[in-house]
């Protein structure tokens, strides 16, 4: 059996933004390779910093990468004008603060079916808003029509983003931190809801987040980002039950349930202008700071030698000498 093809792919992607007062280039995306299947959701997990939003957006084509390819469907994307508007229809943003993402002048009816007009909806544009009105969780539709975004509460306003991509009935949504600006007890409502709207639409997702435990609940495959680059990817449970990188091991160890002391992580992500030789971990590696790495003949490997970059397919990957080299010995 052949597999199908991914909806959305990502191929060696480089994004690199110019240095400022002569410094060197900073490479926010240095070499990703990303698949996203129909109906799948797919998170990809780092630290702030990362390279993840930068990803995001090189995927919706808000950045056009510096060299590497975006297909969708199959095609590559197109950065015209006419093209990029045609692509937005099909794949739909999500953004994190639902307060900054709706105007406070207009209504709910208004911030919904924005997307409509601009692409020039033929139908009947209140049934549309209406309905995914309705899909996002805000029932009667009608009742929310004439409220403006200080009237709602944050899940409401997040419910009413999701409607407003949902009604493009796009086959992609790219979601930013999709409730990290929510409290606990909404978040879960909104993660419910993705799940649903996969379900019932065959939705895909990208979501983009910090949190693991969010990984955990929504995702069925994860990719884990490091200084522009992906570390480790595989299914959910394989990444997260059996982390291998080190990182994502440390990552992992500061969530409440996590057995064991948590992982301390010495210093910030390096900058993406200068990035280390070798493993781009290494600096704030535990495993080598311990010795484990040493121990198992891969120290300066891990210092020197670069890692190859991981396939965008669905298969379990780590970018990690040390991990490589306990599966050998």
């Amino acid at each position: 059996m052949t597999t199908p093809a991914p909806l959305l792919s990502a191929r060696d992607l480089h994004v690199t933004f110019p240095g400022r007062h002569g410094a060197a280039p900073a490479r926010a995306v240095d070499g990703v390779e990303l698949d996203i299947g129909a109906g799948e959701i797919v998170a990809l997990v780092g630290e702030s910093g990362c390279g993840k939003t930068t990803l995001a957006r090189s995927l919706l084509g808000l950045v056009e990468p510096s060299s590497g390819s975006v297909r969708f469907d199959g095609k590559p994307l197109e950065y015209s004008s006419r093209a990029l508007k045609a692509y937005r229809r099909r794949v739909q943003l999500v953004l994190q603060d639902p307060s900054g993402s709706l105007n406070p002048r207009h209504t709910v009816y208004e911030a919904v079916a924005e997307g409509l007009r601009i692409h020039g909806h033929p139908g009947d544009e209140r049934a549309a808003v209406a309905e995914a009105l309705s899909r996002a969780g805000l029932r009667p539709p009608e009742r929310f029509f004439l409220r403006y975004p200080h009237e709602l509460s944050g899940g409401q306003r997040q419910r009413v983003v999701i409607a407003g991509a949902l009604v493009l009935q796009p086959e992609l949504i790219v979601a930013d931190e999709p409730v990290a600006s929510l409290d606990a007890s909404v978040r879960g409502e909104i993660l419910a809801l993705l799940l649903r709207l996969r379900t019932e639409l065959g939705l895909s997702a990208l979501v983009v987040t910090h949190d693991l435990g969010l990984a955990w609940n929504v995702a069925d495959r994860v990719a884990v980002m490091y200084l522009g680059r992906i570390v480790e990817t595989g299914t959910v449970e394989q990444v997260l039950t059996a982390p291998r990188h080190p990182y994502t091991q440390a990552l992992l160890s500061v969530l409440p349930e996590a057995p064991g002391a948590p992982v301390v992580l010495t210093g910030e992500p390096p900058d993406p202008s200068r990035i280390p030789s070798g493993c781009r971990f290494h600096a704030r590696c535990q495993i080598l700071a311990g010795g484990e790495a040493e121990r198992a003949g891969v120290a300066d490997a891990c210092r020197t030698r670069d890692l190859d970059i991981l396939a965008g397919t669905d298969e379990t990957q780590v970018a990690c000498h040390w991990a490589h080299a306990r599966v050998t010995t």
